[in-house]
């Protein structure tokens, strides 16, 4: 049964969640016409984050968060589970969709991630087309910077975006993408970029996208150890709950993660206060987006 589950990153601020809603029906639309006109899970979990990195409302390409030094430095990684296909690219500032950028990674083949000017290059080669960085950069998220500076460093959780879904060919995909960690060191990579951390997919087993605090989600490599859960369980509601319960005690960090199981079968789980999630399945006549 082909499914999509998509989140709009832990630590959203409760107030916000109404105006976040639009953006998040948007983005579960987005992937479930490619599923439900018969498309690739791949091309679903695309569009999706696509559509969240256009809106400015969430910390994903134009609206990502600032580096310490004013600039937009953003991560991305997507994963088909078939074959293990996968690409990421990390510390890019002038491509408004990190996740095609990504995607062009993976269907190249040659490599998994591309980082900073490489990924530049490798973007001008494939035809993808370069922006202005300071379009990326927002009046909420100067004012956000403005506000950080002279404070105590970290503490901010990224409102990392991110989609997983199973098509009607039994393929699972994933994906991810952020702007990272406000007033960040430039050059800084959390685990949106890094596969088996805050992206996996296994069409054996699901998908898995995170969200949080990216050190702590690196340390106990969340997305694949949250298939393992999946499978020891199969129940993707308490792998997702398990393995936020890993990502505080043992990673030392908050945050949470969405779940798409072989199955078809949704869950998830967050330990801050807000975590817009959506998903669509063939039973539902429009987004179930509870938050």
């Amino acid at each position: 049964m082909p499914s999509i589950i998509v989140h709009g990153g832990a630590g959203a601020v409760v107030a916000d969640a109404d105006e976040l809603r639009l953006g998040m029906r948007a983005a579960v639309s987005a992937g479930w016409a490619v599923l439900a006109a018969g498309g690739r899970a791949l091309d679903a979990v695309e569009a999706a984050v696509r559509s969240l990195e256009d809106d400015p409302r969430f910390n994903a390409g134009r609206g990502s968060v600032l580096t310490e030094d004013g600039g937009v430095e953003m991560d991305a990684s997507i994963m088909e589970g078939d074959r293990l296909a996968c690409g990421a690219v990390a510390a890019v500032s002038r491509v408004a969709n990190p996740v095609s950028l990504a995607r062009r990674v993976l269907d190249d083949g040659r490599h998994v991630l591309l980082v900073g000017d490489g990924a530049h290059a490798f973007a001008r080669a494939a035809g993808v087309a370069e922006c202005d960085p300071a379009t990326l950069v927002t009046e909420r998220q100067r004012k956000r910077l403005s506000e950080r500076r002279g404070a105590t460093p970290g503490g901010t959780l990224p409102g990392t975006v991110g989609a997983t879904a199973l098509d009607r060919h039994g393929t699972v995909a994933a994906a991810t993408s952020t702007g990272g960690t406000l007033g960040k060191r430039a050059g800084r990579v959390g685990d949106s970029a890094l596969i088996g951390a805050g992206t996996y997919a296994d069409s054996s087993l699901g998908g898995v996208s995170c969200t949080g605090d990216g050190e702590a989600i690196i340390r106990v490599v969340l997305a694949r150890r949250a298939l393992e859960y999946l499978k020891e369980a199969d129940e993707p509601d308490y792998a997702a709950k398990v393995s936020v319960d890993l990502l505080v005690e043992e990673g030392r960090g908050e945050g949470g993660l969405i779940v798409v199981d072989w199955r078809g079968r949704i869950g998830y789980a967050h330990s801050t206060s807000l975590m817009p999630v959506g998903w669509m399945t063939p039973t539902l006549g429009a987004p179930a987006l509870p938050f």
